[in-house]
């Protein structure tokens, strides 16, 4: 159980977590977690009668935050972007993991860990758009964790200077407390949701490092004012980059390639 947003699976070892492998890829017999970095501590908000609750959450924390800083060292020593998107569900995430996927083909390696709570639809479109992918099914949890990104890495063994996208689970509330070891963290919102979700989720906004609005195909259809939402993000985050696109039609992807690879 996890104890600071109360789903099953997560740090504590729950039993939800499934990784499934949809290819065959050769293990380099790297594992992540013999590797050790700096410790970066994370700030925990709230209070509970008695404290057991804040104890527990400061302990699933800690080890998360233990891991995820190991994970983020192995990384590092292999010259591997992780690069960590978190949306809510229907945001277009997916899809804009494989447009990037053709895109990136015969530039840079890219490898994808895929989450969600069951199924392994989205690892199969992954595979189809020419990436290697491992599927993480937590079950009823509602985040990736460090311990989740350490088992993938290992069975996805990505090649050095590769690009890993982690697609979270769809929860803009959970993933934004949870480091996994990442470079950095992605946003994806589109504006088929409301213009005010940096306002609505602000923890979210405020860990993130870009915010990427997607779906701006379809600006002349719906209501979402973009330099609003834009502003909305900022006044939770003051140094927070946005990019508009469009992963359906391509609009926009350029600034997102080179954001990426301003990773490096």
């Amino acid at each position: 159980m996890c104890g600071t947003c109360g789903c099953s699976g997560g740090s504590e070892g729950g039993t939800g977590t499934r990784i499934a492998v949809p290819h065959t890829h050769p293990h380099d017999g790297d594992h992540v977690h013999d590797h050790t970095g700096p410790h970066q501590p994370v700030a925990i908000r709230g209070t509970a009668d008695g404290g057991e609750t804040v104890t527990l959450e400061q302990r699933v924390l800690a080890k998360n935050e233990d891991l995820a800083a190991r994970n983020r060292s192995w990384l590092a020593e292999q010259g591997i972007v992780a690069v960590n998107m978190m949306s809510s569900p229907g945001a277009g995430k997916t899809t804009l993991l494989e447009r990037t996927i053709r895109d990136f083909a015969g530039q840079r390696p890219v490898a994808v860990i895929e989450g969600d709570q069951e199924t392994m639809l989205d690892a199969d479109r992954i595979k189809r758009a020419g990436s290697t992918v491992v599927q993480v099914n937590t079950g009823a949890g509602c985040h990736l964790d460090a311990e989740m990104m350490r088992d993938a890495l290992t069975t996805l063994a990505p090649v050095s200077g590769s690009l890993v996208l982690v697609e979270n689970v769809g929860n803009l509330v959970c993933p934004a407390l949870f480091d996994l070891g990442e470079r950095s963290r992605v946003v994806i919102i589109s504006v088929t949701e409301g213009t005010d979700k940096p306002l609505k989720y602000p923890y979210m906004f405020a860990a993130a490092d870009l915010v990427i609005i997607n779906k701006i195909d379809l600006l002349p259809y719906v209501d979402f004012d973009v330099t609003r939402c834009e502003e909305y993000a900022r006044s939770v985050n003051p140094g927070l980059r946005s990019l508009t696109v469009s992963a359906t039609t391509g609009e926009g992807m350029r600034d997102w390639y080179d954001w990426v690879a301003g990773q490096y």
